[in-house]
């Protein structure tokens, strides 16, 4: 057994990992008042609505159909679509000190993200350390999203590393267990601190 416990690369999660992530950054721009925030963010533009784009959905299909249920919400929808950056405040300054850090020390670095194609797409210009990543699972492209088993099945064949070789950190402990059922470590994140405390325990800083 290695010093790193036999973990040869390191995959991190993107949204709540790298990057902050609420949808009411973008909405209470557009909504004064805080009850009508409220009720939109838990009946309209849903976490869990927007989970159908990252599992694969289009982007369009599933504005329109929004749209035609909520016509009174029309515009606010479509800002969800055309300004859906600013639902990520900033990078998360502490997780991206360790991916450099892991980089200067050769560690090779992926990344797996429940993100949908269409939006992927003007987002990943915005984070420029995601240039440190050799290979990124985007599950909208691929039509598959954590916790399904087969999205870690598929990482493992595109990053060339088995399971047993791979330490993830996401901050959804269903992810995470998913990925230590395949036979991978995992770090449930919940602040860089302890993160880099994980990292150095496992020899890997």
């Amino acid at each position: 057994m290695s010093q790193t416990g036999g973990i040869e690369a390191v995959v991190f999660d993107i949204g709540r990992v790298l990057v902050h992530w609420d949808m009411r950054a973008l909405f209470r721009q557009l909504i004064a008042d805080p009850a009508e925030l409220d009720w939109f963010c838990s009946t309209v533009v849903t976490e869990q609505w927007h989970y159908q784009h990252d599992a694969g959905r289009p982007l369009a299909e599933m504005v329109a159909e929004r749209k035609a249920q909520f016509p009174a919400c029309a515009a606010l929808i479509d800002a969800y679509a055309t300004r859906f950056n600013e639902t990520i405040p900033g990078p998360i300054e502490g997780t991206v000190a360790l991916v450099e850090a892991l980089h200067a020390r050769g560690v090779p670095l992926f990344a797996i993200t429940n993100f949908g194609a269409d939006l992927w797409q003007g987002f990943r210009p915005t984070l420029p350390v995601l240039a440190r990543f050799r290979d990124i699972v985007v599950s909208g492209v691929e039509r598959v999203a954590k916790p399904d088993p087969a999205i870690y099945a598929l990482a493992e064949r595109r990053f060339g590393h088995s399971g047993p070789a791979l330490l993830f950190i996401d901050d959804n402990a269903a992810n995470i267990a998913a990925a230590q059922a395949a036979g991978w470590h995992g770090h449930l994140f919940t602040a860089p601190a302890l993160l880099a405390q994980d990292l150095a325990g496992r020899g890997l800083l």
